[in-house]
């Protein structure tokens, strides 16, 4: 791997399109998030430390243990990166116009082409597994769909959980409805969808162990149905409620909601950004605990 958890930390942006979205998603866990950008200023912010040389201490210690081809931490970060840049739409070569802050849809809608339901639905079981995978790699333990289900309820916190949400809004319910996980159930019983070839799935398909590669993603899906149908209760998710999230950095017009998730699949990076955090904290964590 060419960068370094150092230099992917220290170079996160502050305030680009893909910040802005997660900002506005922070009901996920309101006033928890914080955009960690900076390796030892994330050091300072996870576990207290100030001093500098306890701060070198612990960022040595965290790039031992990232280089450390036994631990998983390289390899999720491979993961979190290649998912986001799988199958994006060509927005991303034809961002809005950016005035201040907005970023309007009107000069690039020719180049956006959303995606069909079918194809949405497989993006979104496909970057639920890989984000099954990474928490596995992270933390060194066998792929488990169920017991992700329940690490998903107990031990997701801060951009782990930013990052699911975000994954629930802007590939579920953006795309395909507030009703997506009934949705795609019904399509796990009645449809023949192929994932294997698409970009997405040739990301996963090596690091998936078993042979009925397609079944585990289905698995997999199911086995989070209900924590996403919770989130989305929880916090009365709909379409609507999402784009006036939105709407204070993005103009959309009524007509061309369709072409919103193609934006915002083109345009952003959340699942590298948040990954790349998730990876440093779990690294700095170990680090600190190892050397009290």
């Amino acid at each position: 791997m060419s960068n370094s958890i150092i230099d992917l930390v220290d170079n996160l942006p502050t305030n680009n399109i893909t910040v802005k979205v997660l900002k506005s998603l922070d009901f996920v866990l309101p006033g928890k998030w914080g955009n960690l950008v900076g390796f030892d200023n994330s050091i300072s912010a996870i576990t207290g430390v100030t001093t500098t040389q306890d701060i070198a201490e612990i960022r040595d210690r965290a790039i031992d243990l990232y280089d450390d081809k036994k631990n998983g931490y390289q390899t999720a970060i491979w993961l979190y990166q290649t998912v986001d840049s799988a199958d994006k739409a060509i927005a991303a070569a034809a961002l809005a116009d950016k005035i201040g802050d907005t970023f309007r849809f009107i000069p690039f809608l020719d180049k956006l082409t959303p995606k069909a339901d079918s194809v949405q639905s497989v993006d979104l079981k496909l970057k639920l597994v890989a984000e099954l995978i990474a928490y596995s790699k992270i933390h060194g333990i066998a792929l488990n769909p169920v017991k992700f289900a329940t690490s998903l309820k107990e031990n997701y916190h801060h951009e782990a959980l930013l990052r699911m949400g975000a994954l629930i809004c802007i590939d579920g319910i953006i795309p395909l409805g507030a009703n997506f996980v009934s949705t795609i159930r019904t399509d796990l019983d009645t449809s023949n969808t192929n994932l294997v070839g698409t970009p997405a799935f040739n990301v996963v398909n090596d690091l998936i162990p078993v042979e009925d590669k397609q079944g585990f993603v289905n698995e997999s899906f199911d086995a989070v149905g209900d924590w996403m149908n919770n989130v989305i209760n929880s916090f009365h998710l709909t379409r609507n409620s999402l784009v006036d999230r939105f709407g204070g950095f993005i103009e959309i017009a009524d007509d061309k909601l369709d072409y919103l998730a193609a934006f915002l699949d083109g345009s952003t990076n959340f699942f590298e950004h948040t990954g790349i955090q998730t990876v440093a904290r779990q690294l700095i964590n170990r680090a600190y605990q190892e050397m009290s």
